[in-house]
């Protein structure tokens, strides 16, 4: 084996290790910490100093994203009055492996005196850190990846995976749902994936749609000023009654050249397939590939019409 393949595959075996060995920390503090966050008024204010920074960040990152708010607050910054950012009600989640970190320690007793809570994560629990923290998550581990015994390696992938366990129990201590992500994710490809129809639809004016009482000559006015191929038939209070698509249309001529003197009633194709607003987009893309369809009515619960969205307006969400 190359040198360095076995080097690499030691390393993971080392870290892996680290991850699986916070399973056995896990006490009463973690479910404390899950709750002190989730009942809190506040934010969440990451704090660490150097590779426990960077790790502060992400979580920070992560719960924000997961419906906790949250920044990171650099503890040097802190000292030179970043700490007026902090506000009763704030829970701080400090981090440090040793839990003696220099600059963390000299603002516990301001975050007290604040009154923000603290939540320490630390690789020592006799620290100074652990000890004057409410409560004190472990992350604990037997040995750096690093071959000088050096870098932070294994310490700062367990305790990113802690973060991740916190911000995960959250979301289940919160009931945090799907749309709730799709809320707080609106750009980029993870965002196009929770659009829905309401995002996507045209509505108003734009919503091509006909009385059933509607002559058939007014009806194809309606159809090519719109320019979706197709119009609603509705009654009085605005419920779909029926649609009229440029296919129908043509079947109907080969049918009755007398057409014209027809109503939209009369001719309309009777229940239609239509979706609601809250719906996916991804979920009309679908309905509409399967039925071999170009457009969809969408209905509110009482069947009245609210908008329509036809298939060019997915084409560029690169749902295909």
């Amino acid at each position: 084996m190359h040198p360095a393949i076995a080097e690499a595959k030691r390393v993971l075996e080392v870290e892996a290790a680290a991850i699986l060995g916070l399973i056995d920390h896990l006490d009463q503090h973690f479910i404390d910490a899950v709750e002190l966050i989730a009942t809190c008024k506040g934010r969440v204010v990451t704090m660490g100093l150097g590779k426990s920074g960077i790790i502060c960040k992400k979580i920070s990152a992560t719960l924000a994203s997961t419906g906790t708010p949250s920044f990171f607050m650099h503890p040097a910054e802190a000292i030179h009055g970043d700490l007026g950012m902090l506000v009763t009600g704030d829970v701080v989640l400090a981090i440090s492996n040793s839990g003696e970190t220099e600059e963390l320690v000299r603002l516990l007793p301001r975050i007290k005196r604040i009154g923000a809570e603290i939540i320490a994560i630390t690789g020592n629990p006799n620290s100074t850190l652990a000890r004057v923290a409410d409560h004190h998550l472990s992350a604990a581990i037997s040995q750096e990846a690093c071959p000088l015994g050096l870098a932070p390696t294994a310490s700062t992938t367990a305790t990113l995976a802690l973060g991740d366990a916190l911000a995960m129990a959250l979301i289940l201590r919160r009931g945090f749902k799907e749309e709730d992500f799709a809320f707080l994710h609106p750009g980029g490809k993870l965002g196009k994936r929770f659009l829905t129809v309401r995002d996507l639809m045209h509505h108003g004016d734009e919503v091509p749609a006909v009385r059933d009482s509607t002559s058939m000559h007014d009806v194809i006015y309606e159809m090519s000023k719109k320019g979706f191929g197709i119009t609603a038939v509705t009654d009085e209070g605005g419920r779909l009654l029926g649609v009229i698509s440029d296919g129908d249309l043509r079947r109907l001529l080969q049918r009755d050249e007398q057409v014209l003197r027809h109503t939209a009633g009369e001719s309309m194709k009777q229940n239609p397939q239509t979706i609601q607003a809250e719906e996916l987009a991804s979920a009309a893309l679908q309905l509409m590939e399967q039925l071999k369809i170009t457009s969809l009515f969408i209905v509110d619960g009482a069947g009245r019409v609210e908008g329509i969205i036809h298939l060019h307006d997915l084409w560029g969400l690169e749902l295909f």
